[in-house]
């Protein structure tokens, strides 16, 4: 039985009322009072929030890419509500602030600590493939992978969204307010409207082609068939009635009532403008009647006296970024110097080669199938025999072949095939939330690439997702199982890394970020820079980035391949290639003391960190 299958024991009804620290939902008809900020008079927009990459104070933190779902999340905070009550309502915002990275036409993955028992859990929300799905479903007749970019926009990408079922789950058993309550600022904040800032108006800009092939989301997106402009107001009345409806009459009305209805008929068959064809969807009405977002049991394992905490399958980013910390420690042990030790380039070497061997090993044997050796690809057995192949003077050469985690580490160790690198789209949004109990969320949720399918269901103010590209649409190689071919119900392969992190069974780091595939590498460097190199978190965040996922070249932002270190990483045999940013990280480090949020400084336009007491 996988840790996806295991089901989580909940915890006992006096504990779900018991008070703000514990889990719970507020009585009846409690009202959740919207943001100060969101109080103005007259019903006139929404002022822009102050971006600020780092608060240091305590009585509760929050840090996300974005101010307005930060301002939420922790005026959620103050008012007595938890770290799950925080990061729902800010994850609400971000559909409206960041409707091409999130919504409720999406999933994620939600991962949380509670601290008076200990206990980490996750909800997979992850979308789910039509019961119609087969291993061919991407393939023309010939067996021939169909165009990639035709299906992201179209109906036959939409995957069964996830979103709202994570937050209802998380509210009820984690939460002590209401769902309904926890939507209230979002939906003000849609109808009020939001500034727009460099950041929105790029993705708009960046998909306008796509969003024009659609009626619903060129009248939405692109008002007067132009990008909004920086500094303008954008106001999404839809889905202020969408949360409104929601608020209501209950998730019921987006997964069996009239929302739902809406979603399955623009999916199977997409309201495009004259003269567009796209692929037609195949999700159902059974399909989104059948939608559950289970509680499951975290990835574990153990760096440096830590206790590691992630998501597991159909996420491999708890098993990839637990396997890359565990190498890392298998380089110290074979060479016998630590890492906080080492120079930066023999730092970013080691962490390159632990990246690639990951990839090499997850992209073989980790998907939403039966029988994944997730306790073996976490073991130390594991990373000492695939730390074999490691050579501190050289880099290996790319495709690294993937292992077998089958737990004989003593005899001549397997060597499987060299395996190209799958695509996976890079946006995303992740947000932390921590309270004063201790109580610790880490939450990364998506709708694919930027804009997802560009589908918006009319009337509704929401994208859908292109989340079924996440499959592999011909296996990676041929002869070899693919774990990660579309399915009957089946969930695609996913890169998202929520982290928690705890030391004696209490937090000290939560953090996460958007990126698709690079998610896993920058959760692991941002762990090594913060928990071994040193550095603050917010800098760890900050710092250039490297990301090697076994492809022929990795990638290097924020001017990193053009410094002596770059020059020093080439000489060892990387090849590096240049990228502008690499993710848009954020996260909180805890300590009994303080409360420090971190997000970025630069990337993206900088992040939003929040305290409710600042020091």
């Amino acid at each position: 039985m996988t840790n996806r299958d295991r089901p989580v024991p909940g915890p006992s009804r006096r504990t779900l009322l018991a008070g703000g620290a514990g889990l719970g939902v507020a009585a009846a008809g409690a009202q959740l009072p919207l943001p100060a900020y969101a109080r103005g008079r007259g019903g006139g927009p929404v002022p822009e929030p102050l971006k600020v990459s780092e608060a240091v104070g305590s009585g509760g933190a929050v840090s996300s890419v974005d101010p307005y779902a930060s301002d939420i999340g922790v005026e959620v905070l103050a008012r007595g509500g938890n770290a799950v009550d925080a990061a729902v309502a800010a994850a609400a915002a971000l559909g409206v602030t960041e409707p091409f990275s999130s919504g409720i036409g999406g999933g994620g993955f939600f991962v949380f600590h509670h601290a008076r028992s200990g206990r980490t859990f996750t909800i997979n929300g992850r979308e789910n493939a039509p019961r119609s799905f087969t291993e061919t479903t991407f393939t023309d007749d010939d067996g021939n992978a169909l165009n990639f970019d035709a299906v992201v926009t179209s109906g036959l990408s939409v995957g069964v969204p996830g979103t709202l079922a994570t937050w209802e789950v998380a509210a009820r058993r984690f939460g002590t307010r209401r769902l309904a309550d926890l939507l209230r600022p979002a939906e003000d904040l849609a109808r009020r409207g939001f500034v727009v800032d460099q950041n929105y108006h790029d993705h708009t800009a960046s998909n306008a082609e796509r969003l024009a092939k659609f009626v619903a989301s060129a009248e939405l997106f692109l008002p007067g068939g132009e990008v909004p402009a920086v500094g303008s107001i954008f106001r999404n009345p839809d889905l202020a009635d969408t949360y409104e409806r929601l608020r209501r009459r209950g998730t019921k009305e987006f997964y069996h009532g009239a929302i739902g209805k809406a979603l399955v008929a623009e999916a199977e068959n997409p309201t495009t403008v004259g003269g567009v064809e796209v692929y037609h969807g195949e999700m159902t009405r059974v399909d989104l009647h059948r939608y559950q977002a289970a509680v499951q049991m975290a990835t574990h394992s153990r760096y440096d006296g830590h206790d590691v905490y992630g998501m597991s399958i159909p996420s491999s980013g708890g098993i990839a970024v637990g396997q890359i910390l565990n190498l890392i420690e298998a380089y110290e042990d074979r060479t016998g110097k630590a890492l906080a030790d080492v120079s930066e380039v023999d730092y970013l070497h080691r962490f390159s080669e632990a990246c690639a061997t990951a990839f090499a090993d997850r992209n073989r044997w980790v998907g939403d199938v039966r029988g994944v050796p997730i306790d073996e690809l976490l073991s130390r057995g594991f990373a000492r025999e695939r730390a074999e192949l490691f050579d501190p003077e050289r880099a290996q050469e790319r495709p690294i072949p993937f292992g077998f985690p089958d737990g004989d580490y003593d005899s001549e160790p397997r060597r499987g095939d060299r395996q190209p690198e799958p695509y996976e789209g890079p946006h995303t949004t992740h947000l932390n939330a921590a309270d004063r109990w201790g109580n610790v969320v880490a939450y990364t949720l998506t709708i694919e690439q930027t804009a997802g399918s560009a589908i918006t269901v009319p009337g509704h103010g929401f994208l859908l997702n292109n989340e079924l590209t996440d499959f592999n649409f011909v296996p990676l190689t041929e002869g070899v199982p693919d774990p990660n071919l579309p399915g009957p119900g089946k969930q695609p392969r996913s890169s998202m890394s929520p982290t928690i992190i705890t030391k004696r069974d209490e937090p000290v780091l939560a953090c996460g970020t958007p990126g698709g595939s690079t998610i896993i590498t920058t959760v692991a460097q941002i762990v090594l820079g913060h928990l071994t190199r040193g550095l603050p978190l917010v800098d760890a965040i900050a710092a250039p980035r490297l990301t090697s996922r076994n492809g022929s070249s990795e990638l290097a932002d924020l001017g990193l391949a053009d410094t002596a270190t770059g020059a020093a990483l080439v000489d060892l045999g990387h090849q590096l290639a240049r990228t502008t940013w690499i993710g848009n990280a954020s996260g909180i480090d805890i300590d009994r003391r303080k409360q420090t949020a971190a997000a970025e400084t630069e990337r993206g336009g900088g992040g939003s960190a929040r305290v409710v007491t600042p020091t």
